[in-house]
Formats: C-alpha cells, sequence, structure tokens
C-alpha cells in the first residue's frame, strides 16, 4: 500500500513542471491579415505548417497603422492587412529565428532586429504572404502573438521604437542597400548599447564612425534619422547580453567564417571582440 502511495505522489510530483510550464514551451499562434480571404488564410495555415489545433488570431490595418503610420510612406501601408506571420515560442537561450515568404521590403534580419528591440525572445518566426507584400502588418502581428504566447506585455513605447527601427532601416536600405543598411543599424545599436552611449553627440560621433568603417556615405539627414532612432533606443535599457543570445545564429554565421585561414568578420564581430578600439578613435 504504501509503495502505492509513495508511486502516486511521485508520479504527481514528475507532472507539476509539465502543468506549471508546460503552457510557456512550444506553444504556436497563427496571426492572419484581416484581409485576406478565405482561401489565402488556408494557403497561410499551410505555408507555416501549422497544428490543426494552433491559434489563430488576426491583425487588421488599423492596429498596423498605429505604430507603423508615422514612419512608413502611405502607399506602403496601404488600406487592407495582408501579410500573416507563425510565431513559436522556443526555450530559453535559443534565440529568434526568421524566415520569410513573398515579403518584399522587410527582411528577415530587419524582423529580427526590430523583435530584439521590443524585447521579443527565443521564438521561431514564419513571416508570409500568398502575393508580394512589404510586410508591414507583420512586426505588428507577431509582438500581438508573442504577447499572447508568454503573457508578457510589450509596452506601446517599445512597440513604437521597435516600428520605427524597421521603417528607418528599410527606408534606409532603399537608398544606401538592404545589407548595408542592416548591418549598419545593428552595428551601431549593439555598440551604443553595450557601452552605454545616451548623449545625442556621442551617439552621432558613433554613427559616423561606423558609417566611415563600412565604407558608407550619410547624408546629413540620413545621419540625423539613426540618431534620433539610437537615442530613442538608448532609453529603452536593452540588455547586449540578451541581445547577443538573440542574435546568435547571425554571430555563429560571422565566427565561421574563414578565408585561406585568416577570420574575417563585420563590423558587428569586431565590435563584439574589441569593443574599446572604436570608443578611442571615437573618444580618444
Amino acid at each position: 500500500m504504501k509503495k502505492r502511495i509513495v508511486s502516486c505522489i511521485m508520479a504527481l510530483i514528475l507532472l507539476i513542471p509539465m502543468m506549471v510550464f508546460g503552457a510557456d514551451i512550444n506553444q504556436e499562434i497563427v496571426v492572419l491579415g484581416k484581409d485576406l480571404s478565405s482561401g489565402e488564410k488556408k494557403e497561410m495555415l499551410k505555408l507555416f505548417e501549422a497544428k490543426e489545433d494552433s491559434k489563430v488570431i488576426e491583425i487588421t490595418n488599423e492596429e498596423e497603422r498605429e505604430y507603423l503610420g508615422k514612419f512608413v510612406d502611405e502607399k506602403l501601408l496601404g488600406t487592407r492587412s495582408i501579410s500573416s506571420a507563425y510565431v513559436e515560442k522556443l526555450g530559453e537561450g535559443e534565440g529568434i529565428q526568421v524566415e520569410s515568404t513573398n515579403i518584399t521590403w522587410v527582411t528577415d534580419d530587419m524582423f529580427r532586429n526590430a523583435l530584439i528591440t521590443a524585447g521579443v525572445k527565443d521564438a521561431k518566426i514564419k513571416v508570409g504572404s500568398p502575393r508580394q507584400v512589404s510586410g508591414t502588418a507583420a512586426l505588428t502581428g507577431i509582438i500581438k502573438a508573442f504577447e499572447d504566447i508568454t503573457g508578457e506585455e510589450v509596452t506601446n513605447k517599445e512597440k513604437e521604437v521597435a516600428s520605427e527601427e524597421i521603417a528607418k532601416t528599410a527606408i534606409l536600405g532603399n537608398e544606401i542597400g538592404q545589407q548595408k543598411a542592416e548591418e549598419l543599424m545593428s552595428n551601431i545599436k549593439m555598440y551604443i548599447i553595450e557601452n552605454n552611449i545616451k548623449n545625442k553627440g556621442s551617439i552621432k560621433k558613433v554613427v559616423i564612425q561606423a558609417a566611415e568603417d563600412l565604407g558608407i556615405q550619410l547624408t546629413e539627414n540620413q545621419i540625423n534619422q539613426i540618431v534620433g532612432l539610437m537615442k530613442r533606443i538608448s532609453k529603452l535599457n536593452l540588455d547586449i547580453n540578451q541581445i547577443k543570445i538573440q542574435l546568435k545564429g547571425i554571430s555563429e554565421k560571422i565566427d565561421k567564417v574563414n578565408v585561406q585561414g585568416e577570420e574575417v568578420k563585420s563590423f558587428l564581430g569586431k565590435i563584439l571582440d574589441s569593443i574599446g578600439q572604436l570608443f578611442n578613435r571615437i573618444f580618444g
């Protein structure tokens, strides 16, 4: 009899972690643009390989405009919400993984960096559309889904700054090239957060030096746009160590690049390895 009681107690002990933590692990939500047709919605569910019991929520054009309206051209926002997303919560430390289909204006890395700014972490994200669209609705939808899965609220300030980041990076990408814009913005953000730089004048020096190191020529207007964004990002008190974890996939990719035995790294890699060098060039 005692053995049976002990066995029952042990079984309950083993079940408690599943009951307490199970709701937060590997949950998934599909966010569909409200203006998709029923056939297009089915197409998105198939694209995302969503489970039959996956929770489905909608994102509207009005929600999209709430945070992106002041940063994105009216033509890109349109009047309909089409782009959709799949969000799956991953285990702690797995980072943010993003892949997209038929998204023309926002790249995977732009989504990833903006989501980190918003405080999203450890998530597998798929963004898609039945036809080519800008992808502006997806960011708001992903954040909405993340809040639903985790129960963690993303503040309006975080949402707005993340929206500004994705918009300004994409706009800069149209002017200097997407890859250069992504790398420049990421490098500057990492640097000012790691060094706790909040002063506008100091941020401007970082922007100018980072652009110079990447061989990018910026106009005064472009510099001011980046400085304004980074000033707002600096106020969010982001954790540089958490950012590095969330950028895990990118960092590993950088570290594995070798040419004739000599390691080749982007400016981001150099910052992570020898952050003081740039600091000395700017303020030394």
